[in-house]
């Protein structure tokens, strides 16, 4: 590619997903109606790499599950790799919809569904237009990750499987049920947080809650590693990290006059700032044995290194802007959540970024992730499809050296909708 490099084949791509937004429908309803958790998602898998084959794409298997595909020049000066997530949560959908999962207790309720569906959008529109990806000397790899959701997650299986060999960008985007569809969040910076697993085991003497001074209390010192542990870090910590200790989990004893001899309680820790959360598990491990020394239990404190900040790199955002604004979609300013996302682990090894696909309806209501209860507008398939057939080109003219494409900057593609 040269700086005469003709200008991305942007109106191809949104004529192409356009036509298939009806089957991309369906395959969407599909995946949402049979949900798979991480590591088993076996019938999704073989949708993807069946879809995928009968439009002529090569389709390499994962070990287990998910699946990675190549399109373009077999030996690129460029090569941009797309990411979607496949799995689904431990979590009762309560949507009513005709579509809702069929399978009891899970669901997609982050819409890993609407990131698979629109990769596979992405992946018709640029078998259309392959011949410009060979001539343009770019390769295309398109990577279905499965278990997003646990820790450690699929992407660290996907890079030791090859899955990053010969990458130069990457990208991927997440559902955002607080903008509306056709806007598009984008960020340079972190746009999600670190995020850890935590357990804290207490376990002692128990006996009869007539008698506690003849116990060692293990329920009253589980209540305060659940109330003092988040106060006293947020006294130990910078507050400019932005840590947050949140418990989602407790169990201790079964009956109300027995104090019970083991218990547990289960959370996330969060926080913005990355090199403070890279040393974060001794200050934990320490402030927990301080809390419960005067109950005189045990604890026992595992902590499940989970996920480094998303961090886009911001040559990748205006090329994701590019993609956006020449496919017809709306540029919107997004915060950083203290979300975790294991895309973090891509951009370890590769500069890319993660875009925030908007999903509510406007004027509608706002929904929130991790809910049985969420409800996607369907009209960000497309969306999210165009944009990221789009960026394989943005970002390779990027590359190549090829002046600005359209002359937007992230700060003024701002959605007014």
């Amino acid at each position: 590619m040269t700086d005469r490099t003709p200008p991305p084949p942007f109106e191809a791509i949104a004529r192409t997903v356009g036509e298939h937004v009806p089957e991309l429908v369906a395959i969407r309803r599909d995946l949402h109606t049979h949900p798979e958790l991480g590591r088993g998602e076996i019938r999704t898998t073989a949708l993807i790499a069946e879809r995928l084959e009968r439009a002529g794409i090569g389709v390499r298997r994962l070990r287990g599950t998910g699946l990675v595909a190549e399109m373009g020049a077999t030996d690129p000066a460029h090569r941009i790799a797309l990411r979607a997530d496949i799995d689904a949560l431990p979590i009762r959908e309560q949507t009513g919809l005709e579509f809702a999962s069929q399978t009891d207790g899970v669901s997609h309720s982050c819409g890993h569904d609407v990131h698979t569906t629109a990769l596979l959008g992405a992946a018709l529109a640029l078998k259309e237009v392959e011949a410009r990806l060979v001539a343009a000397g770019i390769g295309a790899r398109l990577v279905f990750q499965p278990a997003e959701e646990l820790m450690p997650g699929g992407a660290e299986d996907v890079v030791s499987q090859g899955g990053l060999v010969g990458v130069d960008r990457i990208f991927a985007l997440h559902c955002d049920p607080s903008l509306d569809a056709g806007q598009v969040g984008l960020r340079v910076g972190a746009v999600t947080a670190a995020a850890d697993q935590i357990e804290v085991t207490l376990s002692g003497r128990g006996g009869h809650t007539s008698r506690p001074h003849l116990t060692q209390d293990l329920t009253y010192a589980l209540a305060k590693v659940v109330t003092d542990v988040p106060a006293v870090l947020s006294r130990r910590l910078d507050p400019r990290a932005g840590a947050a200790l949140v418990w989602g989990s407790i169990h201790s004893g079964g009956a109300a006059n027995v104090i019970p001899a083991s218990g547990k309680v289960g959370g996330t820790l969060r926080m913005l700032d990355a090199s403070i959360w890279d040393g974060v598990e001794r200050l934990l491990e320490s402030v927990v044995h301080e809390v419960v020394k005067p109950y005189a239990v045990q604890a026992d404190v595992s902590i499940t290194k989970g996920v480094p900040p998303v961090v886009n790199d911001a040559a990748c955002i205006d090329a994701l802007t590019a993609a956006v604004t020449g496919t017809g979609g709306f540029v919107a300013p997004t915060p950083q959540s203290l979300g975790g996302e294991d895309f973090a682990w891509y951009l370890t090894h590769v500069p890319g970024a993660m875009a925030r696909l908007g999903t509510r309806t406007p004027g509608g209501p706002t929904y929130d992730l991790h809910r049985g209860d969420l409800v996607v507008d369907e009209a960000a398939i497309p969306v999210g499809a165009r944009m990221l057939a789009g960026v394989v080109f943005s970002a390779a003219a990027q590359l190549a050296g090829t002046p600005t494409l359209t002359g937007v900057s992230p700060l003024t593609a701002v959605a007014d909708r």
